[in-house]
């Protein structure tokens, strides 16, 4: 039986981890945090935490569970460059699982998604749009950065300098080797997510829609059950998948 600790427990997500989490025989829910409650004593009971609170409040919790050997299983996104530093520094002494989706369908776009620019080559434009709910706070979505990030490792291009947020007014010619990124937000969608190649006389699309949070919360909490088997490191979902 593995014990877990959900932090952002009274949150959208926090509520599908603990619906599903009641289906999972090998799986106990001991705890669960949200803003205000005493992490630093509730931790030690568990076995992994699974973390989908807020992008500032990761590393607080991952040295936390660094400091007693509690793996992590962590959803948060819009992480700053110095929260990143410190949650990969606490990958050296403990296993955990990063990924900005944990959906078994997503993590098999992204597969997709980097066998289709291996195949397709440098003649076909690049295009990412994504879509959620209107409360969601960050733009684009760490699924959507994923995304870009796998078509320009395939490009071999360092995204910051490729990738175009949107255009408006006279914005010239698209050239050759931007990524477009799109974010559109409203009503309460979970989350749509679409990669574009378009080259002339032809389109290929790639899309994901999620209609439902538990294909999330079912996917981090497999993590979890892998996760807590591993030797220290940061791992991904494509890991957890065996899609590697």
């Amino acid at each position: 039986m593995i014990r877990v600790i959900i932090t952002g427990a009274k949150g959208r997500m926090g509520q599908a981890l603990l619906q599903s989490a009641a289906r999972m025989p090998d799986l106990q829910v001991v705890g669960g945090i949200d803003i205000g409650d005493d992490a630093a004593s509730a931790i030690p009971k568990a076995d992994v935490v699974v973390d989908f609170s807020f992008h500032q409040a990761t590393p607080d919790f991952a040295e936390i569970c660094a400091k007693h050997k509690k793996a992590m299983v962590i959803g948060t996104t819009g992480h700053i460059e110095s929260e990143k530093k410190r949650i990969l520094a606490c990958a050296s002494q403990i296993p955990m699982v990063m990924a900005s989706n944990y959906s078994t369908g997503v993590n098999t776009l992204f597969w997709l998604t980097r066998k289709a620019a291996e195949i397709l080559g440098p003649s076909f434009d690049l295009e990412v749009i994504e879509m959620h709910h209107r409360m969601k706070k960050d733009a684009p979505s760490g699924t959507a950065v994923t995304v870009a990030e796998i078509l320009a490792q395939v490009r071999k291009q360092q995204l910051s300098k490729v990738i175009r947020h949107g255009r408006e007014g006279i914005t010239g010619e698209r050239t050759d080797a931007e990524i477009g990124m799109h974010s559109l937000r409203g009503g309460d969608v979970v989350g749509d997510h679409t990669v574009v190649f378009a080259t002339n006389g032809e389109r290929l699309e790639l899309t994901h829609k999620a209609s439902s949070r538990d294909t999330f919360a079912n996917g981090a909490l497999r993590a979890a059950l892998w996760v807590g088997l591993r030797k220290p490191g940061c791992y991904d979902m494509q890991d957890v998948l065996g899609l590697k």
